[in-house]
């Protein structure tokens, strides 16, 4: 079984003939390379060409995130399932418009339903946000009739804006209210959370894109442009309510997470270590989280989901086949 290796200590990551090991003050740790998919770096971590040369040997893709918990970059492995024709079809899925601002509209709509799972769940539990679900559902029937992409994204911010705000009778805990979004840095500590949790999750879909046919650098709703990736951000969208939001209400509510796991840094709030190691085990249990695929009838994790996912919208670029994004049940 594959795994992922999350490093928070400093040290260095080093190749040792066929294996590889993590050797910090205390001692080496040799890590069981054949076992490894993704190796996710928090603390100040070198490494050599050596052992890049030997990591992308493996196929194992590095994710590099600052003293601060941001996101700095990825190693990605020359791809190894590389198709000239996935390529050229993908590529021509984001120059003719039409079938572009389709993928966008279906990625949005998907986000949009999985937002309304979520917060009707939480209607269900008593929360008052009835007024706020029929504005979102109200404001959904914008997206058919958008006619660009970036009529696609405005709608997006309009609905998130709505469903944003529901956050505050969801926790109801005065340390951790919304306001506003604010990135980079987060003015408070929902912010961070949620800064925090879409960065893993960015990582966790370009890592699953690498055992695709798919080129991350082809994205439908956010341009390709100079960004080395954007595939990853655009199907992240889609899960998005159901894995990050969700673990940071179960987080808060369940006192997983508290106010004293942050750090007032660059004129922001920030996870500090011990909130960040509590969120990256709970994040990373949440993508081994079972459920029963309506459709497949068969018990998946939401880390295959995903994979899943990229597998629809390749099928839709080379074969034709209708997209029709992933919807939870809660």
């Amino acid at each position: 079984m594959n795994k992922d290796i999350y490093i928070f200590s400093n040290g260095e990551l080093r190749r040792k003939d066929n294996t590889l090991y993590f050797e910090t003050s205390e001692g080496k740790k040799y890590l069981p390379v054949e076992e490894i998919n993704n190796i996710w770096i928090f603390g100040d971590v070198d490494v050599n060409k050596r052992f890049l040369e030997f990591a992308a040997q493996k196929e194992i893709v590095l994710h590099f995130f600052n003293h601060y918990g941001y996101y700095v970059g990825s190693f990605y492995p020359r791809e190894h399932l590389n198709s000239g024709y996935v390529l050229l079809k993908q590529a021509e899925y984001y120059t003719d418009y039409e079938k572009r601002l389709n993928i966008a509209k279906k990625i949005i709509d998907g986000a949009f339903s999985n937002m309304l799972i979520v917060l009707r769940y939480y209607k269900s539990r008593g929360i008052e946000i009835e007024d706020r679900i029929n504005a979102i559902v109200e404001k959904r029937e914008d997206l058919a009739s958008s006619n660009t992409v970036e009529e696609v994204m405005a709608v997006e911010g309009n609905i998130r804006e709505i469903y944003y705000s529901c956050f505050d009778n969801i926790i109801n805990k005065p340390g951790f209210v919304f306001e506003k979004r604010s990135k980079r840095p987060p003015l408070n500590r929902l912010n961070a959370l949620i800064s925090f949790g879409n960065s893993l999750l960015y990582s966790v879909v370009l890592s699953e894109i690498y055992h695709t046919q798919l080129n991350p650098s082809i994205g439908y709703l956010h341009s390709t442009n100079n960004r080395k990736f954007t595939l990853n951000l655009d199907v992240a969208e889609i899960f998005k309510p159901a894995i990050v939001d969700r673990l940071i209400f179960s987080l808060i509510n369940r006192t997983y997470i508290t106010e004293e796991d942050f750090d007032e840094q660059l004129n922001g709030i920030i996870l500090d270590e011990k909130g960040r190691k509590i969120f990256v085990q709970e994040f990373n249990n949440k993508l081994d989280v079972t459920i029963n695929h309506p459709k497949l009838n068969q018990i998946v994790s939401y880390r295959k989901i995903i994979r899943m996912e990229l597998y629809k919208i390749q099928k839709h670029i080379t074969q034709d086949e209708e997209y029709t994004p992933f919807v939870a049940r809660w």
